[in-house]
């Protein structure tokens, strides 16, 4: 059949699948003549970044013939594979027809029905790319309705570019960016009941076998979350995360914060604070360190650099996490690996790290005894835990400082409150540093070169923001002279 521009979308995917399934082979599926090798290191790789499964309903979208659903049903109370291509399907069948709980439905996406509420986990692997956005926008509000609370989303999509080598007489594939499937899917809302539902990133992360087989970082596959959608919260946006893109976290705003922070930072110091903090740590070639918040990443290019640990960067500003995989371009350590995600929602199997490492970012979370206890346990026995964090003086607070609190949405303790926060949570030697001083220091250093770099930034920037820069360092300092601001850095360590 002849490829026409009047032929619909649908019927031009149809076709696309009838001439790339007449074998049903796993290279026809990920349209790639490596298949079989990619799949043993990638299929192992996606499985591990699953929520827990056991004893949950999981619903398959795009099953093909069958690489995950075996191993998602291994697991699974049920899985319910779908797929539009009856070649595909039947091949499943023949491989996983004799599991008890599986059911096989052939559909398509963009029409399915299926009941409210009925599955814990939604699975797909490479099927959004080829939905237009509007089909996405629909099928990601389906999505919500189908999965019940607190429910989990997972895809893998491939980002930019195609990524398979087989030749495609045509390609109806869309080559979003990252981006992109963080608006569509966080856009999504739904009313059930009178509750209103969206979805939160966890993570969103590149494919690591595709980095080290091809070089490759725009496969990218990310966990989402059904949540309950409460914007007063969120400053009216859809998520924190969303609110930290748009306000604090902008492009250019951090664009700015590391032209005084020095390259790839944006925190206390830069490099120099760095050096300073790491050295309170026992690190040894090999380690594996979690940095929570990691933003541009510089600690983190500057750990596996120096000291030859592998490091793990989350952050849940994807506009961070963006830039700092355009430093890791310049970077010759494959040590260092990115993701976005929200720490308080994410998951790893105990005793993941030697070192749980952040830099003023849990100023950000309410909660810090839950997540404390979420660190310690990601710890090995005797791992050590290191954080610099915006901290407060006693209250009353001037009206000034309030009110910046609120704007920014932080959560802050005293010095001496944080360090009882970690010892609840279950940490032991716990340290606690009032670095104000340290943090005052920084702060005068970077004021000035900022002023006797004004031309060279205003060139970059712009005079306003020259301004604007100028005066929060000078309302930080004047913060921290009053005795409202502190910054603290503690050292703890998980019980042997």
């Amino acid at each position: 059949m002849a490829h026409t521009p009047e032929a619909s979308p649908r019927h031009l995917m149809h076709q696309f699948w009838e001439e790339h399934s007449r074998d049903s082979s796993l290279q026809e599926m990920m349209l790639d003549s490596g298949a079989q090798e990619l799949t043993l290191e990638d299929t192992p790789e996606i499985l591990s970044l699953l929520p827990f499964l056991e004893g949950q309903d999981v619903l398959e979208l795009g099953a093909g013939i069958g690489r995950f659903t075996g191993s998602l049903a291994d697991v699974a109370h049920h899985v319910t594979a779908v797929d539009f291509m009856s070649s595909f399907l039947n091949r499943n069948q023949q491989e996983n027809g004799h599991r008890s709980n599986i059911t096989f439905s052939q559909a398509d996406v963009t029409n399915l029905k299926l009941p409210s509420q009925s599955f814990d986990l939604i699975f797909s692997n490479w099927l959004f790319m080829y939905l237009s956005d509007a089909e996405l926008s629909a099928l990601a509000q389906q999505m919500l309705f189908w999965l019940r609370p607190q429910g989990r989303i997972f895809f893998r999509e491939s980002c930019f570019y195609q990524s398979g080598n087989s030749p495609r007489r045509f390609n109806p594939s869309l080559y979003r960016k990252p981006a992109e499937y963080n608006h569509l899917l966080t856009s999504a809302r739904a009313t059930i009941g009178s509750e209103s539902y969206g979805f939160e990133i966890v993570l969103s992360r590149s494919v690591q076998t595709y980095i080290k087989r091809k070089q490759n970082q725009n496969q990218i596959c990310w966990l989402l979350q059904k949540v309950p959608r409460e914007q007063k919260n969120t400053l009216g946006y859809d998520t924190f995360q969303k609110f930290l893109d748009n306000e604090q976290y902008a492009t250019r705003s951090i664009q700015r914060y590391e032209w005084i922070f020095g390259p790839a930072f944006v925190s206390v110091g830069g490099l120099d604070t760095t050096k300073e903090l790491v050295r309170l740590l026992d690190l040894k070639p090999g380690q594996r360190v979690l940095d929570v918040g990691c933003g541009l990443g510089g600690s983190d290019f500057y750990l596996a650099k120096e000291f030859g640990v592998e490091v793990l960067g989350l952050d849940l500003s994807s506009n961070m996490v963006e830039l700092a995989l355009e430093r890791a371009q310049k970077e010759p350590s494959s040590l260092v690996q990115f993701e976005i995600s929200d720490v308080t929602r994410r998951t790893f199997p105990e005793a993941s790290f030697g070192i749980v490492y952040s830099r003023d970012t849990v100023l950000h979370i309410e909660d810090k005894v839950s997540l404390f206890r979420r660190l310690l346990s990601w710890l090995k026995p005797g791992g050590q835990l290191l954080i610099s964090d915006y901290c407060c003086g006693q209250r009353p607070w001037s009206k000034a400082f309030t009110q910046y609190v609120k704007q920014r949405r932080y959560s802050l303790l005293t010095p001496e409150d944080y360090g009882q926060v970690l010892q609840e949570a279950g940490f032991v030697q716990v340290k606690v540093l009032d670095s104000t001083e340290r943090m005052l220091s920084a702060l005068t250093q970077e004021l000035q070169r900022l002023e006797t770099s004004r031309e060279k930034f205003v060139q970059e920037f712009s005079e306003d923001e020259f301004k604007s820069m100028v005066s929060g360092w000078q309302e930080k300092l004047q913060r921290c002279a009053d005795g409202d601001q502190r910054w603290g850095v503690f050292l703890a360590q998980k019980p042997q």
